[in-house]
């Protein structure tokens, strides 16, 4: 391809050439009129392409490359090619940036970018439920005009953000707890980060009152032990009837720490998976009048049935744990005893669901559960009666216990009840042939 300058001398040398033969040929005249006309299209040739180049150039979008010969073709190419370079560059910048912002917006924390007037010019999804923003109609708008909590506040003022600040009762109607911080970042900008803490909060109340629990059922056998003991070296060793009467009843409680402590043993097992099950092939009906039997006397103190809904002449095969299936009846059946009222019943179906699963209903009609104490019947330790659970006896891990089998299982269990009616506890099994 000839380089501009040589195109030029070329056009020139054409242009003389022709001028000089039409001065040959007719006049001199003639030529000079030639080599004007030639330079005048020339020039015309130009202009419409500068112009053209100027409209390119002034363009917002530029689009296909014109088609030209000579050197407004090579001009035009070299634009196109340059245009080209330049837009590549600027979608791989979008690109990273679009990148960038779906990160953040995938974050699970909220993020707020402050400008140096702590105007907000950008904020993620998150940080919009946060805080109550809105990140259109707030930008630009100063974060203490929104964000009013006084603990923020100064945090914003004091600018010592060392340590987050923690705000509680977020949200207009699911009450939440955020931890916030502000990090300084490029020319006195600021990013404030907030993090939900609710969880947390919850998780360490659930221990506290773990540690609590634990504390208060070890103590209230060890307590009764020390006072039978301590009355036994007093004195009362030498009669035969309290020594006797005394001693059966520190037994008693050794027994209450005994099962305490297997109870903790087993479900702290079951929580890191160090328990496996022995999946066998078994009759639930089977195992469920086991249970019935075992625990007869004890309803027929309360004057409580114990009955299934209809009359199973038929086994009802499933695949599970045997052993683990039955201390989940047994729990769930002496629970309806214990909390069940003198004359009711406790009663047991059973009943076939899609997908190969049946689901054990075990019902009573006793004094029922309130429902804001229903999603916390399966933590540990966690009694609805304060007072009149711990005389009927129990760890207060049963229902944990029970709910850590189930899941061991993959499968589900429910619970409904109503405060004067009664309760009923469902789980689902695997059902077989």
């Amino acid at each position: 391809m000839l380089s501009l300058r040589t195109r030029l001398i070329t056009i020139t040398l054409i242009t003389i050439t022709m001028s000089w033969v039409m001065g040959i040929a007719f006049s001199a005249t003639a030529g000079w009129l030639t080599a004007v006309s030639c330079l005048a299209l020339l020039l015309i040739h130009q202009l419409w392409h500068a112009s053209k180049f100027t409209a390119l150039l002034l363009s917002p979008s530029y689009g296909e490359v014109p088609v030209a010969m000579g050197i407004w073709g090579e001009i035009y190419y070299r634009l196109h090619k340059l245009v080209k370079g330049w837009r590549d560059q600027v979608l791989e910048v979008e690109h990273q940036h679009q990148r960038f912002i779906q990160a953040i917006q995938a974050s699970p924390n909220g993020v707020v970018m402050l400008n140096e007037d702590d105007q907000i010019e950008w904020c993620n999804a998150i940080a919009e439920k946060h805080f109550g923003l809105n990140a259109r109609r707030d930008a630009m708008q100063r974060i203490t005009h929104i964000l009013r909590k006084p603990a923020f506040v100064q945090y914003i003022i004091r600018q010592n953000y060392r340590e987050p600040v923690k705000l509680t009762g977020m949200g207009d109607f699911e009450q939440f707890s955020l931890e916030v911080q502000i990090f300084p970042y490029g020319d006195k900008q600021k990013l404030v980060l907030s993090q939900d803490i609710s969880q947390i909060e919850k998780t360490d109340a659930m221990r506290r009152d773990f540690v609590a629990n634990v504390s208060h059922e070890l103590k209230t056998p060890l307590f009764t032990i020390q006072g039978y003991l301590l009355t036994l070296l007093d004195g009362a060793m030498e009669d035969k009837n309290i020594r006797t009467k005394y001693l059966e009843r520190a037994e008693k409680g050794v027994e209450r720490l005994i099962y305490i402590v297997k109870d903790l043993d087993m479900i702290t097992k079951l929580e890191v998976g160090e328990i496996n099950l022995d999946v066998t092939r078994f009759n639930i009906v089977e195992v469920i009048q086991n249970v019935f039997d075992l625990f007869e006397m004890k309803a027929s103190n309360k004057n409580i049935t114990l009955t299934f809904d209809s009359r199973y002449s038929k086994p009802i095969w499933v695949m599970a744990d045997q052993e683990k299936i039955q201390q989940i009846v047994t729990n769930l059946v002496v629970n309806s005893i214990k909390y069940g009222k003198k004359g009711g019943t406790t009663e047991v179906s059973i009943e076939d669901l899609i997908n190969n699963k049946v689901i054990v209903r075990i019902t009573d009609n006793g004094e029922g559960i309130e429902k804001q104490n229903i999603p916390r019947l399966f933590e540990r330790f966690y009694r609805v009666d304060k007072s009149g659970a711990r005389s009927e006896g129990g760890s207060g891990l049963g229902l944990a216990i029970v709910k850590h089998i189930i899941e061991g299982h993959d499968e589900k269990i429910y619970v409904e009840s109503q405060i004067g009616v009664g309760s009923e506890f469902s789980f689902t099994l695997e059902k077989t042939k």
